[in-house]
């Protein structure tokens, strides 16, 4: 992107990977920004994958610009061109690209195999740009600095918060902070209220206050939460809610198993932020190793049986009753 706002162009952009949003990002910059409104009616030429054939992709590709110093190709949704096997064929329009043309495809949902002819060309040639989904753990520290570019600000536990409820699609996270922050002031905080308003996650009753709960063996708090969720289960899935406490008693283990507890390593070997340390280390010393596995074991079981199996009628809601009872007691 620094490269781009200079105006130091490449002559290709294959962007790849299964993480649309930089891609989205790097060919709309390209699409809105290297030629001037005048410009773009000869010289900026916009297809889909689904519609074109790499001979086609390079036949644009080497047409000179009009009245213009850049003629730009984008290939949407490049994945899906025709005889996308014969991408080959644009190696040796790689080792000897038009000046005049920057030819950009976004190959999306998918990874070139590097190890193809054609893969190798193009990784060493400069032009590959790899966006790769970010992991699950690094989502909140993601949010946190998005917010803080935008200028303003927010605690790892409301960061933390949005990652466990919207998921790892940048895209999404994106559009539902940006809904915040029309009602925000430069340097303002995105509170839980703020959230709760403008995004619909309860500041009371989700995901992350009830591994909390359990957590702590607050039982009235957990019963007013599980009680929620059985009620609105399409707002609050069981799989979700298993698969967060399922993480959560993980991270307990591997707590109870390292021996060198201190802030940073726990933090480095949790792989979490170190707000959240002291969670995993309430969690640990309110369930022994034994009873984690058993925890685990539990938490499988009823993963299980809220996908039907061994499981004739009993509702995801009653399921989420009993395991949270019996993981508590």
């Amino acid at each position: 992107m620094r490269g781009l706002k200079s105006k130091a162009y490449q002559p290709i952009y294959f962007l790849t990977g299964d993480e649309p949003y930089y891609i989205d990002i790097i060919s709309n910059y390209i699409e809105n920004n290297v030629l001037e409104e005048s410009e773009k009616s000869f010289n900026q030429t916009i297809l889909y994958g689904i519609d074109v054939k790499v001979d086609q992709v390079l036949e644009n590709a080497k047409r000179f610009p009009m009245m213009s110093e850049k003629h730009v190709v984008i290939i949407k949704e490049a994945q899906n061109i025709k005889d996308v096997k014969n991408l080959i064929l644009l190696q040796t329009y790689i080792e000897n690209p038009l000046d005049s043309t920057i030819l950009v495809l976004c190959y999306k949902y998918k990874k070139i195999d590097l190890r193809t002819a054609f893969g190798k060309k193009i990784n060493n040639s400069g032009f590959l740009f790899k966006s790769n989904k970010i992991k699950d753990y690094k989502l909140g520290e993601w949010i946190a600095q998005y917010i803080h570019s935008k200028g303003y600000k927010i605690s790892p536990k409301n960061s933390a918060l949005l990652s466990n409820h919207i998921g790892n699609d940048l895209s999404r996270v994106v559009n539902e902070i940006e809904k915040t922050f029309i009602h925000l002031n430069p340097g303002d905080e995105l509170s839980e209220d703020i959230i709760e308003t403008n995004i619909g996650i309860s500041k009371n009753f989700n995901d992350f206050e009830l591994t909390a709960a359990i957590s702590t063996k607050n039982h009235l708090k957990y019963n007013q939460i599980v009680d929620y969720f059985s009620k609105n289960q399409k707002d609050h899935p069981m799989i979700r809610s298993v698969g967060i406490l399922y993480n959560f008693f993980i991270k307990v283990l591997i707590f109870h198993y390292t021996k060198d507890k201190s802030e940073g390593n726990l933090a480095s070997v949790l792989q979490v932020n170190p707000y959240f340390v002291k969670d995993y280390r309430t969690g640990a010393r309110n369930y022994n190793a034994r009873k984690v596995l058993k925890i685990i074991s539990l938490l499988r079981e009823y993963d299980a049986q809220s996908k039907g199996y061994n499981n004739p009628s009993t509702s995801n809601g009653e399921l989420l009753k009993e395991l949270a009872f019996k993981i508590a007691h």
